[in-house]
């Protein structure tokens, strides 16, 4: 059953915020949610893997698929050698609100550019650099607001869940976010002859 525009880019961006928090769900089979320090580059990097993997899936051209992981895991891997952060698996450690806001718009922009700048080099097409820019607003919202919402969580709960669900609500926004021009990109890569 052919779908109209409206309705494919709708199911394109539910299956990749599916694939996305998918793909978060499986890396806390290994990677485990800590602040800053805790969570080093090899972490990072099987973190980056599950999520790439998931996404790619949804990529159908296994060399853009195979470019999709190596980038990601390139992105994720550097912005943790920096200092930055495996910004998706780390709980902040203030109980400020406004410095988790604030710090969680900074890092996520930071992290964001960092990730959208090596995916970047996996789309082959003259107007990808504008997923740099996508990556980077959809961290600086997304980690700001899963931040709080876990802060939140965790002081009504008196559990670390709540940072945990905190980091759910993180990637299911960067997955929405990113999901809706994912699809813009993916349907351009196919009217650009390679």
């Amino acid at each position: 059953m052919p779908f109209a525009p409206e309705n494919t880019r709708f199911s394109f961006t539910l299956l990749w915020t599916l694939a996305t928090c998918g793909g978060f769900l499986l890396s806390l089979l290994f990677v485990e949610i800590g602040e800053k320090p805790d969570i080093g580059v090899v972490e990072a990097a099987i973190g980056s893997i599950a999520i790439a993997l998931s996404q790619g899936c949804l990529l159908k051209e296994p060399v853009f698929c195979i470019r999709w992981i190596l980038s990601s895991l390139l992105g994720w891997s550097i912005i943790t050698a920096l200092g930055i952060g495996a910004v998706g698996w780390i709980v902040p450690s203030t109980q400020i609100l406004p410095m988790r806001i604030l710090s969680g718009a900074i890092y996520g922009a930071l992290g964001g550019l960092g990730i959208g700048l090596a995916q970047w080099l996996a789309i082959p097409q003259p107007m990808a650099w504008r997923w740099i820019f996508v990556s980077s607003a959809s961290w600086a919202v997304a980690v700001p607001v899963g931040s709080v919402v876990g802060m939140i969580l965790h002081r009504l709960m008196r559990l670390f869940l709540g940072e945990v669900m905190g980091l759910a609500i993180t990637w299911l926004l960067v997955g929405i976010l990113t999901g809706m021009n994912a699809h813009k990109l993916r349907c351009l890569r196919r009217a650009t002859p390679t």
